[in-house]
């Protein structure tokens, strides 16, 4: 029944289920994006997996920068919890089907993606609220921009008196060496030279990958080609290394990287994936007796996770 003179509707609507409201801010967003399609230059491409406790820092980083990204949320492991955050942040949530897989679901999320630049944004992680600020000002000095990255700062979830706290940890020896490693990239006239970008991966994959933006322009549809788990953005890096375009990162830390017990970073050093994947990783660019040097040097590195 509607009331000519005012024109407001007298039907009271009944109220929504948790879950019904949560599908109608999901329809929303993507309604919103579809409409917003062609002014897209940056997307936040969050990936979900299962209740993480971090979900909702990370989605609260990535809706409050300083200018305006497209966000969406994919996941592999749907559930009420993952739902019911991206709705309150009104963040489109995309379902895949399968078994849980890192290299399918970055390639899932990077797919959804509709910005020219897309962040593959980690769950745990936080990002400052200039990121995507600083990633279109340093497209806009370099219109060949390939990948942005930046420094970042480490957060290790640490246990005291019986509840998890996050301990800033501005020094540690794995972030000095990454730090000194990427001295060739603070060469920004030079940093479209392919030497110049593999030399930051040479010794070890000195790019903080949730840190990483990806020219999907330039790039293309199809990434994340490697065989490997742990290793996966090393090698994409390698492999992005030897095409056209230019890697710029900043050395002001724009996220905030966080270490603790259910890190897939630390599963992989359990199961043994990552020491056979960084292995694998020297070997396409060094001879046996070098790799036998630095994976002595690189066993000593997982030393950081075991805290």
């Amino acid at each position: 029944k509607i009331d000519h003179k005012s024109g407001k509707n007298k039907f009271k609507q009944v109220p929504l289920l948790k879950n019904e409201k949560a599908e109608v801010r999901h329809e929303r967003a993507r309604e919103k994006g579809n409409e917003m399609q062609q002014e897209i230059i940056h997307t936040f491409a969050v990936c979900a997996y299962k209740d993480s406790p971090y979900l909702e820092e990370c989605l609260r980083s990535v809706t409050s920068q300083t200018v305006k990204s497209e966000v969406i949320c994919c996941t592999s492991t749907p559930s009420s919890y993952i739902r019911e955050l991206t709705a309150r942040y009104q963040v489109p949530l995309y379902v895949r089907d399968g078994a849980s897989n890192i290299r399918e679901d970055w390639m899932f999320a990077y797919g959804k993606a509709q910005g020219r630049f897309v962040t593959i944004a980690h769950q745990d992680d936080r990002y400052r609220s200039d990121y995507a600020e600083k990633l279109l000002k340093a497209w806009k000095k370099y219109p060949d921009l390939l990948l942005f990255a930046s420094d970042y700062l480490t957060i290790r979830m640490t246990e005291k008196e019986g509840k998890m706290k996050a301990i800033p940890e501005p020094f540690n020896m794995v972030w000095l060496v990454k730090k000194i490693l990427r001295l060739p990239l603070r060469f920004h006239f030079l940093a479209d030279r392919t030497w110049i970008k593999r030399s930051s991966v040479w010794f070890g994959n000195s790019i903080c990958c949730p840190s990483c933006t990806y020219n999907k322009e330039q790039i293309g549809d199809d990434m994340f080609h490697s065989e490997y788990d742990f290793a996966l953005d090393w090698d994409n890096l390698y492999e992005l290394a030897g095409k056209k375009g230019r890697f710029i990162c900043s050395e002001k830390p724009l996220i905030a990287y966080r270490v603790h017990a259910a890190a897939t970073t630390k599963a992989c050093i359990e199961d043994n994936r990552r020491p056979a994947d960084e292995m694998a990783m020297f070997r396409k660019m060094w001879p046996d007796w070098m790799v036998k040097i630095l994976m002595h040097f690189y066993r000593k590195a997982y030393k950081e996770y075991e805290k």
